[in-house]
């Protein structure tokens, strides 16, 4: 990757729907250009998805948690089945296995406490192979972004 794949790829982080000619003229190059540039970062695998950012509030889930996990045991398949159940489940927004005093962190969103408490009895208590969870809410979001620092 050169300097141009960079800037086009900090163009597509603020907007996804930034127009080929429009990268084109930011990078100072053709328009065939961009595009074949844009067809090997994606078949690459560096540009994994173009999505779009929704805003959470506006549509009913006023909870965000920030979960840690530890399992009972540390058997494989018992992990490999918590982190398929993350993996499936569409409340949980982003989910990683660490180092340090927990096994997995994990953010969720719900509509509200109700609907968290409800998750935690399906997600949490009904899994045998979760020693404890521990959950703090989110009082208000100061930053969340998906953009890296290129």
């Amino acid at each position: 990757m050169d300097q141009s794949d960079h800037k086009l790829l900090n163009i597509l982080q603020g907007n996804a729907r930034t127009s080929i000619q429009d990268l084109a003229d930011h990078i100072g190059a053709s328009t065939a250009s961009v595009q074949r540039r844009l067809k090997a970062l994606r078949d690459g695998g560096v540009i994994k998805k173009e999505v779009a950012v929704l805003d959470q509030q506006k549509l009913g889930f006023g909870i965000t948690a920030v979960v840690s996990v530890e399992l009972e045991r540390d058997r494989l398949d018992q992990i490999d089945a918590f982190k398929r159940k993350a993996r499936e489940d569409r409340q949980v927004m982003n989910f990683y296995c660490i180092a340090g005093d927990a096994d997995f962190v994990m953010i969720v969103v719900a509509k509200d406490i109700r609907d968290y408490e409800a998750f935690t009895h399906r997600f949490f208590f009904a899994d045998k192979n979760v020693r404890k969870f521990r959950t703090s809410i989110v009082v208000s979001t100061e930053k969340a972004t998906l953009e890296l620092p290129l």
